[in-house]
């Protein structure tokens, strides 16, 4: 028997309509289908891999000439040889571009690329933002935004180094925000665990870069103290000359022990001024989401002297709205500004003696060290989470009574300071 001669390029050219052979064999598995896709030939390629035979497509003819034919089927052989299927390399090349041109399209419309720091940053935010509050998601989104997606965000998450993570956080240092630099670690941390655990990552390169930042020196609000120096500034207070909205706002502040967006956003149907009660909703309370949702609204009693301030304010922005409206804007509350600035006006520096925030601290320390209130009555009306030497949650309400009692009682202690009584009777103790 004669053995086939390998195919030439005239014996292709010869194939005319109506040939009844149905392929020509060259060698080493290459063949020609004749007539297989709109009048073209198309080579094949049968091979074994893993003892099972499979067929490889190589083209059509004549795009797909005799010479390039055979240097693919060689380079086919080869990748059999070193154990590759051709066939599952072909696809995942396919897939690949397929991916870099999805990749170029998202790039292109200014969206993640899949895979990459911030795609999976963004999904890490979807899934956990349901436990926060709106404000606080909005925080680590923006953090990682400004902070870390200009560097990181299109790299691969799986090649992310430590040595370039740090690079970030160094970069976040020499603004002199150190905190912030903490607080865009933790969020990497959290997005390369997420993406450990959901198989885009291997491993998270921040946990070996836990003591490479500058630690955090934390920087307390601002915050008097001293009864004397307190004295000075209710009596500076007490003349302030602007708004009744902010004279009136100004007084309240050291008194009730809110934080300033607790104070500002107040409006008048939270009030029952015969019951000398202010239920504040606990939307507008700093607490975890489910707290903001489900939780119960935060009780402040009103010592006497807030009631006749607020009574006094009623006729002016009552009997519904913000008690403390804007100046201009009625339908809007006053600024987050609004205390800071009076308080400046008034020749007390925001950094360095006192801020709306830092009376809480004010009232928290005298109220322990100088009036010997009970420390949970006061933590219950700071409204943060007391517990007791078992771990569980006092439910705020079983110091309504205590609470009261408590405000009343540091309500006339400010009066008192304010008009000299303690603070020179302070003096005569220390000299």
């Amino acid at each position: 028997m004669i053995a086939s001669l390998p195919l030439s390029d005239t014996a292709i050219r010869n194939v005319k309509p109506g040939d009844p052979r149905k392929r020509l064999t060259d060698s080493k598995g290459l063949y020609l289908l004749l007539f297989v896709k709109g009048g073209s030939h198309g080579w094949r390629l049968d091979y074994t891999i893993n003892a099972r035979r499979k067929t490889l497509s190589l083209g059509t003819y004549p795009d797909t000439g005799l010479k390039l034919a055979r240097e693919k089927a060689d380079e086919a052989r080869r990748l059999v040889a070193a154990g590759i299927d051709p066939s599952d390399q072909r696809k995942q090349s396919k897939a690949t571009a397929q991916q870099e041109r999805q990749a170029e399209a998202l790039s292109a419309a200014g969206l993640p690329v899949p895979g990459t720091f911030e795609s999976v940053a963004r999904e890490w935010h979807e899934v956990r933002k349901a436990d926060w509050s709106d404000s606080y998601g909005e925080k680590v989104l923006r953090r990682l935004e400004v902070d870390v997606f200009p560097w990181l965000g299109a790299r691969p998450i799986a090649s992310i180094t430590p040595p370039e993570v740090l690079a970030v956080l160094r970069r976040i240092e020499l603004r002199g925000v150190v905190e912030t630099a903490h607080r865009a670690h933790e969020n990497c941390g959290q997005v390369f665990r997420y993406a450990v655990a959901t198989g885009a990552a291997e491993s998270d390169p921040t946990r070996d870069l836990k003591d490479a930042l500058r630690k955090h020196q934390p920087r307390h609000m601002a915050a008097i103290t001293d009864p004397a120096k307190l004295a000075e500034l209710l009596r500076a207070i007490h003349g302030y000359t602007g708004s009744l909205v902010v004279c009136t706002a100004l007084r309240l502040v050291p008194m009730l022990m809110l934080r300033p967006g607790e104070m500002r956003f107040a409006r008048w149907e939270e009030f029952d001024l015969e019951r000398a009660a202010w239920e504040i909703p606990a939307a507008r309370m700093k607490r975890e989401k489910s707290g903001k949702t489900h939780g119960e609204p935060h009780l402040v009693p009103l010592p006497s002297q807030a009631v006749e301030l607020l009574q006094g304010l009623h006729p002016l922005t009552g009997p519904s709205g913000y008690v403390f409206r804007g100046e201009r804007d009625h339908e809007r509350a006053m600024s987050e500004n609004t205390i800071n600035a009076a308080l400046r006006r008034l020749g007390y520096s925001t950094q360095d003696d006192i801020t709306g925030h830092g009376f809480r601290a004010t009232a928290r320390t005298i109220l322990d060290e100088r009036l010997g209130f009970d420390r949970a009555a006061i933590e219950a009306q700071l409204a943060h989470s007391v517990k007791d030497a078992n771990g569980r949650a006092y439910n705020r309400t079983e110091f309504v009574e205590q609470r009261r009692t408590m405000l009343q009682a540091w309500a006339d202690y400010l009066d008192k300071l304010r008009k000299g009584a303690d603070v020179i009777e302070l003096r005569q103790r220390a000299g």
